[in-house]
This record gives structure tokens, C-alpha cells and sequence, in this order.
């Protein structure tokens, strides 16, 4: 016995708890996510349209004073093509491509102005504005014309 203390007082016992691992629940967190998901899902409509109705635009700016290095492709209104007034064998992309690489001698920095008949299908404008792509040009003109006077009569 020390100091009037008995030896089994000094041990004394604390009661030891358990610790749980902190950890964030997450299921709550997934289960809005998937029902914002299904919200969206469920409101969202998807239609598609079959036809498009298109007004073209006629520009009304004054004309400017045309370029001489100019390389002028016309497309015509059976879908062929003409390179500064010559016709092309056929209307093909390589052909065109080719015509522009002979028509440029190699200078891609020309401008290419592509005149399109009002009647040509959208596909072989389409289709040259591609080719003038492939083959390097960056700078595409595209000629419209103004509105005819009678139209503008009409209208008011």
C-alpha cells in the first residue's frame, strides 16, 4: 500500500468506445443524379424534320470593283462546271480540283469567286465549294445578285 491507495484502485477502468470510420454516404447523391437524368430524359422532345423551308437571301451592297486575280467558277444549271469561262469534260471533283490547279498555276492565295445558276441543285455547289477546299484555296466569293425592280414594286 502506498500513500493509503491500494494497488487495485490505480488501475481503473475507462470504458473504451468504439470509432466508426467517417465515411460520406453517396447513394442519396446517385439517386438525384439519375432523377435529373430521367427528368431531362422525359421533357426533352426529339423531333425531326423532314423538309426545311428556306428563304435565300438577296444583298442589297453596293458592287465592288471586281479583282483581276480572280479565278471565277461558274456552276451551271445541269450541275456542270466552267473555270473562267471554260467549260469542264465532266462534273466531277478531281476535274474541277484539276481545272483550279491549272487555272492557279500553283498560287493558292488567289481568290476563287463561285457563281452558282439560281436553278443548280444544292449538291453541286456544295460540291464545288468542296473541291475549292481540298485544293488549298482560302479565299471563296460567292456572287449573288441585286433584286430586280419589278420585285421591289411588288412588294410594297
Amino acid at each position: 500500500m502506498v500513500l493509503g491507495v491500494s494497488r487495485e484502485a490505480c488501475w481503473l477502468k475507462f470504458k473504451r468506445t468504439n470509432r466508426e470510420e467517417l465515411a460520406i454516404n453517396i447513394t442519396p447523391l446517385i439517386d438525384v443524379v439519375f432523377l435529373l437524368l430521367i427528368f431531362f430524359m422525359v421533357t426533352t422532345t426529339f423531333t425531326r424534320e423532314s423538309r426545311l423551308i428556306v428563304t435565300l437571301p438577296e444583298a442589297d451592297t453596293p458592287l465592288v470593283d471586281s479583282q483581276t486575280d480572280v479565278i471565277e467558277i461558274v456552276v451551271l444549271r445541269d450541275g456542270s462546271y466552267a473555270i473562267n469561262g471554260r467549260s469542264l469534260v465532266n462534273s466531277r471533283i478531281e476535274t474541277l480540283m484539276r481545272g483550279l490547279e491549272l487555272e492557279s498555276g500553283g498560287d493558292r492565295s488567289l481568290a476563287v469567286l463561285l457563281i452558282a445558276d439560281a436553278q443548280a441543285t444544292h449538291q453541286s455547289v456544295v460540291t464545288a465549294m468542296d473541291g475549292i477546299g481540298q485544293s488549298g484555296f482560302t479565299r471563296l466569293n460567292i456572287a449573288t445578285q441585286r433584286p430586280s425592280e419589278e420585285a421591289d414594286a411588288d412588294q410594297f
